[in-house]
């Protein structure tokens, strides 16, 4: 990884820790979260880069089938800690779940923008805040929902972790595929088209930062 992927960490990270004095509670922990996941964000760009030396390279395989796993194995660390040590109330795990998908995804983005700046466009920024940002956030509920129904189910605890990393993995994966193939357009539909009912089905429940 180069110099240029630390320098954005830095820039992004450090001005939003800046603000956690300022904060109300509630936001806090949202903004917390989120440099959790911008950490995360760091720390799995430096394994994926080894693995893609391993493979020689090979950008469609690695997306395909090693980041998904590995990005999303260090995204629901963080959720599944705070499920055990701290909460697994809902209205609290859900929304700091997706803080972290949303901060994983802004340093993502940062990182691809500086280093192709002379080739993005206004699309380009659509498609990656509608589309890998979502995919991130959408993830990481997966995980923080389900995770916040089989903490207290210790027979279905293990089994159900794994079933929901699998899940994520499989979505985050199935994304990556259909963005890098002929069917981009239902690649770039995919998270927006799940993030609506998902988005409704929380606000009828009366989910939100707490």
């Amino acid at each position: 990884m180069d110099n240029l992927t630390y320098i954005d960490f830095i820039c992004v990270a450090v001005s939003l820790a800046l603000m956690l004095p300022l904060m109300e509670k509630k936001l806090r922990h949202l903004v917390v979260f989120m440099i959790v996941g911008i950490s995360s964000c760091l720390f799995v760009s430096e394994l994926n880069n080894i693995f893609l030396e391993m493979f020689h390279n090979e950008m469609f395989y690695v997306t395909t089938t090693i980041t998904p796993v590995t990005e999303e194995i260090i995204k629901m660390i963080p959720i599944l800690y705070y499920a055990i040590v701290i909460s697994d109330d809902r209205r609290a795990l859900i929304p700091n779940a997706f803080a972290v998908g949303v901060g994983f995804a802004l340093l993502e983005n940062v990182v691809i923008l500086t280093q192709n700046v002379e080739n993005v466009t206004i699309f380009w920024a659509l498609v990656r805040v509608f589309g890998s940002g979502l995919v991130h956030g959408i993830c990481t509920v997966m995980v923080g929902w389900g995770i916040s129904y089989i903490k207290k189910r210790r027979k279905f605890f293990y089994c159900g972790t794994f079933a929901l990393l699998s899940a994520a993995i499989i979505y985050h994966a199935t994304y990556n595929l259909l963005v890098q193939s002929d069917y981009q357009y239902i690649g770039v539909l995919l998270p927006i088209v799940t993030y609506i009912p998902i988005i409704l089905l929380l606000r009828k429940k009366g989910i939100k930062a707490n």
